[in-house]
């Protein structure tokens, strides 16, 4: 666990067996054979017709390289909330900026292998986000092979049919999204007080 902050590095948040702050780590070190649990988040992109926008994970990321999968994953820093870091994200990897940024799962949580051994563990809220007009993506060839938008309907019996269609994560978390109804545009947005703790309060703000 890292105590100091370089301005220079890409850090993570660290939880707790409560999914409390308890430090965090250079990004770049925490992913391998015995991940700690640390603080994500991933998000979902509707256009106003209801299509999703779905995500080719880049062929030479650490985990889950080249999967299809949700619109954007990333990791809060260390005294960033997560709307901030869903904007910064989706701007940096998709070249989009979203209307709205809405909770819908904020207690979601998963733990993946990858047949190498790396593992993910992380503590992970779902977001929605959606865009008035449909803009042209443009995916960052560091982050994102290939973005496509679909009915979601289509992509929800897609991964329904074969759950390793898509990163083990997306597999899970649209099984939760399911079931709060059948139009991503009417889902119920959560309330902040259901979050972890670690996604509630920047650790760099409680010294």
């Amino acid at each position: 666990m890292t105590s100091t902050l370089d301005p220079d590095v890409e850090y993570v948040v660290l939880c707790g067996s409560r999914h409390e702050r308890i430090g965090y780590a250079p990004k770049a070190e925490v992913h391998h054979g015995s991940t700690p649990l640390h603080l994500a988040f991933s998000c979902y992109v509707f256009d106003q017709q209801g299509n999703f926008l779905v995500t080719w994970r880049a062929k030479h990321k650490r985990t889950w390289p080249g999967v299809r999968t949700n619109s954007c994953c990333g990791h809060p820093g260390p005294d960033e909330v997560i709307p901030d870091a869903v904007a910064r994200r989706l701007t940096d990897e998709l070249g989009v900026v979203a209307d709205r940024i809405e909770l819908v799962l904020p207690e979601f949580r998963y733990e993946a292998t990858m047949p190498d051994g790396t593992r993910e563990n992380e503590v992970c809220p779902v977001y929605r986000a959606t865009v008035t007009t449909r803009p042209d993506v443009a995916p960052n060839p560091d982050e994102v092979d290939d973005a496509v938008w679909m009915p979601w309907a289509d992509f929800v019996a897609e991964v329904e049919a074969d759950r390793t269609s898509v990163s083990p994560w997306c597999a899970l978390q649209v099984e939760q999204l399911r079931a709060l109804g059948p139009d991503p545009l009417t889902w119920p947005v959560a309330e902040d007080e259901r979050l972890p703790d670690a996604a509630r309060e920047p650790l760099a703000k409680r010294h």
